[in-house]
């Protein structure tokens, strides 16, 4: 399989930090930002393959970042992580586009799994922005 490149955006450092090393064993490239402003510089210069989301960040929320990564790249599929996300959170994300949204604290298997998918979603389906979900 073709490594793809995953930018993992959450304010808590250590977390998203040891997230990344143990995508990194499973031979998946993780790069890592820890605000919105800082996530969406790495998509202008390093564009991902897959994005992986948190929601409550200080500055510029998940919802915000998700809403200008789609219109600005929609070939990058998002999937939100979150330990406080609502249903309502949910709702929204999943109408702007996530690719799926999961709670925190995630299983890696089930996290590589989401990662897979949302790759191959973007091989099959290329920059289409309804291809979401």
């Amino acid at each position: 399989m073709t490594p793809f490149k995953v930018l993992l955006v959450d304010d808590e450092e250590e977390l998203v930090k040891a997230l990344a090393e143990r995508l990194e064993i499973r031979g998946i490239m993780a790069d890592v930002a820890l605000n919105g402003e800082q996530g969406l510089q790495r998509v202008t210069y390093n564009t991902p393959d897959v994005m992986v989301l948190d929601l409550k960040m200080p500055g510029i929320d998940g919802i915000e970042v998700l809403r200008r990564v789609r219109k600005s790249h929609p070939q990058i599929r998002v999937i939100i992580l979150t330990g406080h996300g609502s249903e309502r959170d949910r709702d929204v994300a999943e109408r702007i586009g996530a690719f799926d949204y999961l709670q925190k604290p995630v299983d890696i298997q089930v996290l590589v799994e989401v990662l897979n998918r949302a790759w191959k979603s973007r091989q099959e389906n290329g920059a289409s922005p309804e291809t979401a979900g």
